[in-house]
């Protein structure tokens, strides 16, 4: 009888898909590297996914990036430059010290003073002049002026402990031994670029999460990673390729999960040197330096914006899994220009415009990318230099590993270079980060990579920031990137699909901002 019921048991798991190790143990598997678990170096999606899961931010967002209570239960302005934010009670760290409004008060300290930050989230406090602890769970941030953003701010600070952290460097946290917060997840192990282990934090405040145990691996490699989920090595992946989607989805042991998402896939362009200065990787169609950047000249910027054929590339290279774009958010939420929209397709035009701003005979270019990093980013670049070159301007392309290209995009070493921004729906995000001009004072431009600065972007950027009248704080912010869209500050290609697949059995909450959480993964109900 006891072999009857094993055999029964195993037939009935094989049934349901179920993992070998059941419900207690859930295996992921990424395809970017998260390249720190310190949650204020790097403002890096799939870092800020996983800090999600170990650390707590005072104001959360949901799967559609409303904002939600998190640490703090509630949050008011009771006064023009005064907001008061009340804690949560009861919450402990994973070492199992006590939360309390000294936390908050030390983490937004900190914020600015996290050594060689590629991307900093010092504009998150730097509004903040003084921070008053009322009591152990009520904290008010005084502003110099009305600052309407702040509980959008507080949405993308992770809160640590005062006591741990004090002293705690970067590699501190990647080592893991200050790993710490109030999240879902422990950390239990971490191999930098490879994989990281968790286990259930069964204190946690919040809702439980499904499984005991978390394998969190890192499968830069498209093909491996679906190979991976059909194999059964991992339940669960995400950055589907668009190559396996007809596949995937005609497969009767796999679900997906999907939803048009907030990342906009963009080319940035070098607007450091001066007009009259050499560019890194342009040159005459000899090779020699041109003595002049003309991607300074907004002619030819919209020229290479004209010359990309975006309907192709989403066909084509995305296999319709993203939407064209002429902006940074998708249409549906409040950042949202209602008039811009994708450049037309117009090479003709392209080159009558080279021609008018003096290059009839184009130039060189090169255009550079990750190649592991956003969905078929390698192949994009290729389409893009090939479009260029088509109108006459002869683009040579290079992808290079994530880690070796963000480190020089950040220097601004570039000429023109592919990259991606996942935005949250108020168009303020994109503003302080990509299109304001870079300022440590004001944690502007922290993700500024082609240095673009425009005077009247700025001044609407500042307007907005102390407009607490909601209406017209968001024409300021309209107006503001439409003015960036019409000077061509990127040039914006499309919107991802965000699109996860996962072993039967299971059940995903898609989210707009692409984080990939073991938190949002369930047995599918009986």
């Amino acid at each position: 009888m006891r072999k009857l019921y094993l055999a029964a048991t195993v037939a009935l798991a094989a049934l349901c898909g179920a993992h070998p190790s059941g419900a207690q143990s859930l295996t992921m598997a990424v395809g970017a590297p998260i390249t720190s678990l310190d949650p204020h170096y790097h403002q890096l999606s799939p870092n800020n996914a996983v800090a999600d899961m170990i650390f707590d931010k005072l104001v959360n967002t949901d799967a559609r990036s409303r904002q939600v209570p998190g640490l703090a239960t509630e949050w008011r302005a009771i006064g023009p430059t005064t907001w008061e934010f009340k804690l949560r009670p009861g919450v402990k760290f994973h070492n199992g010290r006590d939360f309390t409004a000294e936390d908050v008060a030390f983490t937004l300290a900190r914020l600015p003073n996290v050594p060689n930050a590629p991307s900093s989230f010092a504009a998150y406090s730097r509004p903040i002049q003084r921070v008053e602890i009322v009591d152990p769970l009520t904290i008010r941030f005084h502003t110099a002026q009305p600052h309407p953003l702040l509980p959008l701010d507080m949405t993308n600070v992770r809160i640590l402990d005062k006591e741990t952290h004090e002293d705690a460097t970067t590699e501190d946290f990647n080592s893991t031994r200050v790993a710490i917060g109030t999240g879902p997840w422990r950390v239990v192990s971490h191999r930098n670029g490879e994989r990281i282990e968790f286990e259930r934090n069964d204190a946690y405040w919040g809702s439980a999460p499904a499984f005991q145990r978390v394998a969190y691996r890192m499968i830069t490699n498209d093909a491996a990673r679906t190979a991976a989920l059909l194999a059964g090595d991992v339940d669960f992946i995400d950055q589907v390729p668009t190559t396996d989607l007809s596949k995937l989805r005609n497969d009767q042991r796999v679900a997906l999960s999907e939803v048009v998402g907030l990342r906009l896939i963009f080319l940035g362009l070098d607007h450091l040197r001066g007009p009259n200065e050499n560019s890194p990787f342009v040159t005459d169609n000899d090779g020699k330096p041109l003595g002049r950047n003309p991607l300074r000249d907004v002619r030819v910027r919209r020229a290479l914006s004209m010359a990309i054929d975006r309907q192709a590339i989403v066909e084509r290279v995305m296999e319709g899994a993203a939407t064209p774009a002429g902006q940074f958010l998708p249409p549906g939420v409040p950042g949202h220009v209602p008039d811009v929209q994708p450049t037309p397709f117009d090479p003709e035009g392209a080159r009558r415009l080279l021609a008018e701003a003096g290059y009839p005979n184009g130039f060189r270019i090169q255009l550079n990318g990750p190649n592991d990093r956003y969905i078929n980013d390698g192949r994009i670049i290729q389409a893009v230099g090939q479009m260029w070159t088509r109108v006459g301007v002869r683009t040579a392309v290079e992808g290079q590993t994530w880690a070796v290209f963000v480190g020089r995009a950040a220097r601004a070493d570039y000429s023109a270079h592919l990259i991606g921004w996942g935005s949250n729906p108020d168009g303020s995000h994109p503003l302080r980060n990509i299109l304001a001009t870079v300022s440590a004072e004001k944690g502007w431009g922290a993700s500024n990579r082609g240095r673009y600065s425009n005077p009247e972007v700025d001044r609407l950027l500042q307007a907005s920031l102390t407009e607490l009248d909601e209406e017209k704080r968001q024409k300021l912010v309209l107006d503001a990137q439409r003015i960036a869209a019409e000077d061509v500050a990127v040039i914006p290609i499309h919107i991802q699909t965000n699109i996860w697949a996962m072993r039967r059995g299971l059940v995903h909450e898609a989210r707009a901002d692409e984080a990939t959480r073991a938190q949002d993964v369930r047995p599918a109900p009986r």
